[in-house]
């Protein structure tokens, strides 16, 4: 086919490349790397305390956005695909215009459009206050300083990575949010072990909290917090506004096609990821939740076949999701809260990392390894674990649940020992008998 490529960032590559999940891990790996050498005094190995070169870490980030971005070009050069830096805006259902980096204007027309527009943070007008103290998540990823109090508003997974990296690089954090549990949405078995951990690396979290207010005064940004046991006025030198993303569906003229767009903000697709307009189809974040790039490939692939005609459908049942803070927390299927929703016969069980050889000679014996499975046929239905590296272990359940394995199935099948991805293992074995580093006392 075809093919070109609009965009209208300085870098190719889109929300997760340039203002998501790439430099943030990428500055997660360094607060790793810190927390790792203050707790090796624990195993009598000492380090002096770190010295940060603000402009060498910063460098060191943007390096990594750089390299890939310039993949994207590569790859767009030898797959024959022209890529135009653009804001394009279109004027009806076969025509968009571009306006190039100069000011100047041209129109290209087509037969088929992918719309992959991505997501902006959402920022509420009440926070909105027209100070720079006040960022959102693109704002904190530039690293302009380090903040001695830093506020962040909203326990998602967005505010608890960036204030993982900010309470390394030496912040005094407190997080705000408004329900009863860090990471709403998440298995709550999965979070006790990370809440336990943050309230250590976290100055204070508040839950069951609603910041009121946000004040600009020379001192700082003074919040109003109203909560129980809260100190009603707070004041930080930076506030990161966590609260969420909104899709990026309006200001380039949807309005003169066909192509709907629901009360959320959302484009309207179907399992084809096609739109109510013929010529369009809609991936990635402005498609729908969930909000993650590894889901907009997926869909990219199922649009692109689509229009070549072949039987596919968006038919995953499966789609990982991982916090990268630490420890990491990963799960993929249904929950336990939604097996209950669902009035699922199902059965669950839960391996503790303490029982895990790895983890003991790891110092990290604070995560489980949870397998859901349902009952009629044994089917694994769900998987969650939280722990060092549950990020890249997750990958092995979403195979198990979409290939329809059984719990057999993974308890039968040789793990090396010893490794984490052990606790799979054993948590299989539970559901069907023993786990071998766990006695489970049967009910009669």
């Amino acid at each position: 086919m075809q093919v070109v490529l609009v965009d209208d960032g300085a870098k190719p590559g889109g929300v997760c490349l340039n203002r998501g999940c790439i430099p943030s891990k990428a500055l997660l790996h360094v607060a790793k790397l810190m927390h790792e050498a203050e707790e090796a005094a624990e195993y009598g190995v000492e380090f002096q305390k770190p010295t940060i070169n603000l402009d060498k870490l910063r460098t060191f980030k943007n390096n990594v956005i750089g390299t890939l971005s310039g993949g994207i070009e590569g790859l767009s050069k030898v797959r024959g695909v022209t890529f135009i830096k653009a804001r394009g805006s279109f004027l009806d259902s076969s025509t968009l215009q571009l306006t190039m980096p100069d000011g100047s204007t041209q129109s290209v027309g087509f037969e088929h459009c992918i719309i992959a527009t991505g997501s902006t943070p959402a920022m509420p007008p009440i926070f909105n206050i027209g100070d720079d103290r006040v960022m959102d998540s693109t704002g904190a990823l530039e690293l302009r300083d380090i903040p001695r109090r830093l506020l962040v508003i909203g326990g998602g997974y967005i505010g608890l990575e960036m204030g993982t990296v900010y309470a390394a690089l030496g912040s005094e954090v407190t997080v705000v949010e408004m329900t009863s549990g860090l990471l709403p949405g998440a298995d709550r078995d999965l979070v006790t072990p990370l809440q336990k951990r943050l309230n250590k690396v976290f100055t204070a979290i508040h839950l069951n909290t609603k910041v009121a207010s946000l004040t600009a005064t020379d001192a700082g940004i003074v919040a109003a917090l109203e909560g129980d046991g809260v100190e009603p006025q707070q004041t930080f030198d930076r506030v990161l506004v966590s609260v969420g993303r909104r899709p990026s569906s309006r200001g380039f003229g949807l309005e003169n096609t066909g192509v709907q767009v629901n009360d959320k903000g959302f484009i309207s697709i179907d399992r084809n990821q096609r739109t109510a307009d013929a010529r369009f189809m809609a991936i990635g974040d402005v498609a729908g939740e969930p909000m993650l790039a590894h889901k907009a490939t997926r869909e990219a692939k199922i649009a692109v076949e689509t229009l070549l005609g072949e039987p596919v459908e968006f038919d995953n049942i499966a789609i990982p999701a991982v916090v990268f803070t630490d420890p990491e927390l990963a799960w993929a299927g249904i929950t336990e809260a939604e097996a209950k929703q669902q009035n699922r016969d199902v059965t669950v069980y839960r391996f503790p990392w303490a029982a895990s050889g790895r983890a003991q000679t790891l110092g990290r014996t604070e995560g489980v390894t949870k397998v859901i499975v349902e009952n009629a046929r044994q089917r694994i239905v769900g998987v969650g674990m939280t722990g060092p590296g549950a990020g890249e272990m997750i990958a092995e359940a979403v195979l198990a649940i979409e290939m329809g394995a059984t719990a057999r199935d993974l308890a039968d099948s040789i793990h090396a020992h010893p490794t984490l991805s052990e606790t799979l293992m054993e948590a299989a074995e539970g559901i069907i008998g023993q786990a071998t580093h766990k006695f489970t006392p049967k009910k009669n």
